[in-house]
């Protein structure tokens, strides 16, 4: 018998399923001006001890250095000297430049693979200039600025690309998964956010040790709805993990608005409160800001006080990756419409505002990267490109997972190398 008590279907309300919906698709024009991006020197910098419930203004707001007049405002304005702010342009410049020749090299059939970091260069390098230099760092696929900083040489950036015989990784990782023990670089993972729970842990190993090491780690905003990154979060907070947790906000994962990850309810930064860790949203396009970002959650673990979550608000400038076309799923004024600019252009202009730096240096100077990039190309293509040759030999596939290799592939080995050298008469291919 049904419940008396119980309201009939006919006077409920129908429910309703909310599909997030990006603004504007090809075709719109793209306007930004719902956007609060708040004023440069707004925020106030608090004590790097401060309890994580004290920070919902910078967890909700955005915290910025550059204003429109190409100065430094406010308590956030880490007053590096004019040498470092060059620094931090060249390496900027060369990450593009890199991108550049990186993608051009894809596109004439020398690798299968690539991603250019255009757009969101400060949201590595700034960082990785923040950090010491053997801070161990988890890094995303969009963050090859870091190893420019850190001073991994070119060279083996491209022979990993071209995955030629020169490769350390011995063309096992898909063209830009770098990875470098020396340079405390982690290897990357196609697994989206898996890198998220590794610096965790590697975190909490360096406290354990009592080291004085910290790891940071970067994901982007579609990887944040991941379980692995809510893990991560967990395991940070409970144990007070020194680590930095970066979420690189570009508004898109691949052809995902930042919807779909939960932007229209609330920010990225503001899911650290929920656990109990310090948060701050950062204007990512503003290269100041992103290294006192970094530098106060730095001493913030260092002290003890605590993992951090950084929100870096930034944009893809341009597509996910070689194999994607954005212009299927998203409007083509946005990349010119951002209100926040390009990172590139804004810390230019500030050193010419500020009396240390001109256009004809900045010019020279991207000349110089693109330079240094081709020459360094060529060097590495001697080693093979793709599909012609000069790859590891077939047998290295067989090598560095076991200490001693067991009975069963050994003798797998030595039948596939029988049958290679007997067709090809030898074990490559083409060489």
């Amino acid at each position: 018998m049904a419940d008396p008590r119980a309201p009939s279907e006919s006077n409920r309300p129908a429910l309703a399923l909310h599909v997030p919906e990006p603004k504007y698709r090809p075709g719109d024009k793209a306007d930004f001006s719902h956007i609060d991006i708040g004023q440069p020197g707004d925020q106030p910098r608090p004590d790097e001890g401060i309890h994580p419930s004290q920070m919902a203004g910078l967890a909700y707001g955005l915290v910025r250095v550059l204003g429109d007049d190409n100065h430094a405002h406010g308590p956030w304005n880490p007053r590096l000297d004019p040498e470092t702010l060059r620094t931090m342009l060249g390496h900027m410049a060369l990450v593009r430049a890199f991108d550049e020749r990186m993608f051009r090299g894809q596109r004439q059939g020398k690798t299968s693979f690539y991603m250019k970091c255009t757009g969101e260069e400060a949201t590595s390098i700034a960082p990785a200039m923040a950090l010491a230099s053997d801070d161990m760092v988890f890094p995303s696929y969009r963050q090859q600025g870091i190893l420019l900083v850190r001073g991994y040489p070119l060279i083996e950036m491209i022979n990993q690309i071209y995955s030629n015989k020169a490769d350390k990784l011995k063309g096992r990782q898909l063209p830009i998964m770098y990875s470098s023990r020396e340079h405390s670089f982690f290897s990357i993972s196609g697994n989206l956010a898996t890198q998220c729970p590794q610096a965790v842990g590697w975190a909490m190993a360096s406290a354990i040790k009592g080291d004085s090491r910290i790891a940071a780690s970067w994901v982007g905003e579609g990887s944040t709805a991941e379980g692995d990154f809510h893990s991560a979060c967990t395991f940070a907070a409970v144990y007070n993990a020194p680590v930095i947790l970066n979420v690189v906000n570009n508004q898109w994962a691949i052809s995902s608005f930042s919807g779909f990850a939960g932007a229209e309810r609330t920010t990225f930064a503001a899911r650290g409160l929920g656990y109990g860790i310090a948060a701050l949203r950062v204007d990512g396009n503003d290269a100041l800001a992103c290294y006192a970002a970094t530098e106060w959650a730095a001493n913030r673990a260092r002290g003890n006080d605590g993992p951090t979550l950084i929100e870096y608000f930034t944009y893809r400038a341009e597509g996910h990756s070689t194999s994607d076309d954005p212009s299927g799923y998203r409007s083509a004024q946005e990349r010119e419409e951002w209100p926040l600019g390009d990172p590139v252009t804004r810390l230019k202009n500030h050193l010419i505002a500020i009396g240390e730096w001109d256009e004809q240096r900045h010019a020279a100077m991207d000349l110089e990267c693109a330079e240094r990039v081709k020459a360094t190309t060529k060097e590495a293509e001697k080693n093979g490109i793709l599909g012609h040759g000069l790859h590891h030999p077939f047998h290295t596939m067989f090598e560095d997972v076991y200490e001693d290799l067991p009975w069963h592939l050994e003798e797998q080995a030595e039948q596939a190398i029988r049958e290679r050298i007997a067709k090809f008469g030898t074990e490559r291919p083409f060489g």
